[in-house]
């Protein structure tokens, strides 16, 4: 958040410095004028979004400087700092629009609790209501790590959506490394261990962020740290993510567990991963089994197959008759592309957006947002559109 201080007394204006640079986001001052006059003279070239007015040097008779600069900032929330309670001016600034008004000294929880307010009503109106989207193993290499994290970024690139993808493997989760080369700061685990300070932008902040729009929340990097986390943890982030994401999908793994049942009580669509083969169809058959007997609906619970390849013994009808639930997907058997996306932790969708596999997970992204953006158009002309045109 920037600010723009109006203070002549030098302490204050490092004690508020500090006090905003401890916060998370940070509050920065971006400007300090000595006096209301001065901050008319020196208009900012950026509005800022807060406007901190150091009164205790004020008569009355500047209260129309105050009125003269809130019509300057228009966009801007006012805070007022005042030693004594000068009646008519503070009547004067509430006319204002002056919202926070707080007694120096400075009292550093009232100064944060201010900003927590101003924060909120700044984001009240920015809240999503996105879509929580599991996507699991039915076996072990089933390719759900690769699909759910090449999914989401597709997802954001190609339908425009601010997405997050939450690694909830328990141990040896490594989703950032199908998509990016950096190395997680924060980890699922880091986020539960500090649960009380979570907000949006503290959430963003953890997240290793593949493009603007796409962030990956790691996996515990230590098994004996996943053992602490709670499912009402995961209640928390899922809601929070769910504010500020238009999209949030769960990379499940094939595990579980308390942590994973509750991210699973909390999607809006879990997408179980298998190949056309006996071990497949067999653990998928048990996975469907758990889901039933949690009350799961069915028509949420929707199939994908992997390395999918016309003509073998196993057909996509016997999948469907064997599990009870129908298929709603195919990837191709794409193994070179796969691979060099793997090997080399870029998207697929962005080292070879002509592969099969790439159109693939396009068709995907409007099966799964064309219900909820019926306007969305035609994704795979604008992505093989720029793929003609950078030949």
């Amino acid at each position: 958040m920037k600010a723009l201080l109006i203070s002549h007394d030098s302490q204050l204006q490092a004690e508020i410095a500090a006090q905003g640079a401890a916060r998370m986001p940070p509050v920065t001052l971006v400007a300090v004028r000595s006096r209301l006059r001065d901050a008319l003279e020196k208009v900012l070239p950026d509005s800022p979004a807060l406007v901190i007015v150091d009164a205790s040097g004020l008569d009355e008779g500047e209260a129309e400087l105050l009125v003269r600069l809130a019509k300057l900032y228009p966009a801007a929330t006012f805070m007022l700092l005042t030693r004594d309670q000068q009646q008519n001016l503070l009547i004067r600034a509430m006319r204002a629009g002056v919202r926070e008004v707080l007694q120096l000294p400075l009292v550093h929880s009232a100064f944060h609790d201010a900003i927590n307010r101003i924060a909120d009503a700044a984001n009240a109106g920015k809240l999503c209501d996105g879509k929580v989207l599991a996507f699991i193993s039915c076996k072990g290499g089933s390719g759900a790590t690769f699909l759910s994290t090449n999914f989401a970024y597709a997802l954001a690139s190609l339908a425009e959506k601010k997405v997050i993808l939450i690694d909830l493997h328990g141990q040896f989760g490594d989703a950032t490394l199908y998509v990016s080369d950096q190395k997680p700061a924060m980890t699922l685990s880091d986020v539960c261990s500090q649960i009380a300070r979570i907000d949006g932008a503290f959430l963003d902040s953890c997240l290793v962020h593949v493009t603007p729009s796409f962030g990956i929340l790691a996996a515990a990097d230590d098994p004996s740290h996943a053992i602490d986390l709670k499912p009402e943890q995961m209640d928390i982030i899922l809601r929070v993510a769910r504010q500020h994401y238009d999209y949030v999908v769960l990379d499940v793994g094939r595990q579980i567990d308390a942590i994973s049942l509750r991210a699973l009580d909390n999607a809006d669509a879990i997408y179980p991963v298998l190949q056309l083969a006996l071990p497949d169809l067999r653990d998928g058959r048990r996975l469907l089994d758990i889901f039933r007997s949690l009350g799961y609906a069915i028509e949420n619970t929707r199939l994908i197959v992997n390395r999918y390849e016309k003509g073998g013994r196993l057909r996509l009808q016997d999948v469907q008759a064997s599990l009870g639930a129908e298929v709603m997907h195919t990837v191709p058997n794409d193994y070179v592309a796969v691979t060099d996306s793997v090997n080399q932790g870029v998207p697929v969708l962005q080292l070879s957006r002509a592969s099969p596999v790439a159109r693939s997970l396009a068709e995907l992204v409007e099966l799964i947002t064309a219900r909820r953006v019926p306007e969305t158009k035609g994704l795979l002309t604008r992505l093989f559109g720029r793929a003609e045109a950078e030949q």
